[in-house]
């Protein structure tokens, strides 16, 4: 990989010469600017405002415009010379945890490269130092015309650097939460959880950057004279009216792209299901007023029970004496059986 930049890190009284290589690339797409009528590029032409003509990269250099509009030229020279001890170094200023740093202030990531065999041990020193602390050094340097702030930690068995924002250049967040008082319900926070837990984990490396390969797709067709693949019929949307119904569908939904069967939820599914089964209710319900409406029905089945167990009482005793007996217990037996039935039916007509 080529280097960007060279210099050499200041650890204290050690100096260890690096090489400064780019740990990211880009894979955008990118389009050129056309006449449309007939294809023809469309350039920009650097041209000198005084003279009014085209001037070639030898003939720019900088310049700082004043308030006033004035222009104060600035040479390389000029800044090859600037009075900074970072020009050339990274210096490292202090070992924080690595939850200090704010995520927001993260900008481009580098690669720290020994430059040369003598600077292989102090430089290893330092990985295995950062390594040892569970630490980052927080650094200092200089790149691109302007003094910027680093974080150094240790990706695998190399030092990288990733730029960081000054402090004073992250926006406070003021005026961009809602401002509308929202009570969050804990069923609502079981069903977000529960969401969460069933989309789970993902390994970074098999994600993709879809957009760019359906681009790649329509600029093939394109150049083969084709027409471009069509786009997919967009899901069908609406006004979300109830949240709970919404994360109920989105667990519903993750658990059938995984393949897992789907049963209850946690929290109000539960309560939904009740509702599901009201229609049973409903039956059972209007069989329980059937039985109400016939209110002789259990006194008669009492009082049937009541006589039933005389009889057999009275059946017993007569057994012990004699077969003549057991034939009156038999025959008090069926007329106490018939006697309620009389009475209940008698009751049923009177009401």
């Amino acid at each position: 990989m080529r280097s960007i930049w060279n210099g050499a890190i200041s650890f204290g009284l050690v100096s260890i010469p690096i090489k400064l290589v780019n740990a990211t690339e880009s894979h955008a797409i990118s389009f050129r600017q056309i006449h449309t009528e007939d294809g023809g590029r469309i350039r920009y032409r650097k041209v000198c405002e005084l003279e009014e003509r085209e001037v070639t990269q030898a003939e720019i250099g900088k310049a700082y415009e004043d308030a006033d509009g004035s222009i104060v030229p600035i040479t390389d020279e000029d800044l090859a010379h600037l009075p900074l001890p970072t020009a050339k170094t990274i210096d490292i200023v202090a070992f924080v945890p690595a939850d200090r740093i704010d995520p927001l202030q993260m900008e481009n990531a580098y690669y720290l490269a020994a430059s040369g065999a003598p600077a292989a041990k102090p430089y290893t020193l330092l990985r295995e130092a950062l390594k040892r602390s569970r630490k980052v050094a927080i650094a200092k340097f200089a790149l691109r015309g302007r003094e910027r702030l680093g974080m150094l930690r240790v990706v695998d068995d190399v030092i990288a650097m990733h730029g960081l924002l000054w402090p004073d250049e992250i926006r406070a967040p003021q005026g961009v939460a809602p401002e509308v008082d929202v009570t969050v319900r804990d069923k609502e926070l079981d069903l977000a959880d529960a969401l969460m837990d069933t989309l789970g984990e993902v390994d970074i490396q098999d994600l993709h950057d879809e957009y760019r390969e359906a681009l790649e797709e329509v600029i093939a067709a394109k150049a083969a004279g084709e027409a471009p693949p069509e786009a997919p019929e967009p899901a069908p949307g609406g006004k979300v009216l109830d949240l709970m119904a919404a994360l109920e569908n989105s667990v519903r939904a993750a658990k059938q792209s995984r393949g897992e069967e789907v049963g209850e939820e946690t929290g109000e599914p539960a309560e939904e299901a009740e509702v599901r089964h009201l229609p049973r209710g409903k039956r059972a319900g209007g069989a329980a007023k059937k039985t109400t409406t016939g209110k002789s029905a259990p006194a008669a089945k009492k009082t049937a029970a009541k006589k039933t167990a005389a009889a057999k009482k009275s059946t017993s005793k007569s057994a012990q004496s004699s077969r003549s007996a057991k034939k009156t217990a038999s025959t008090t037996k069926s007329t106490t059986k018939k006697t309620p039935a009389k009475k209940t039916a008698s009751r049923k007509r009177t009401a």
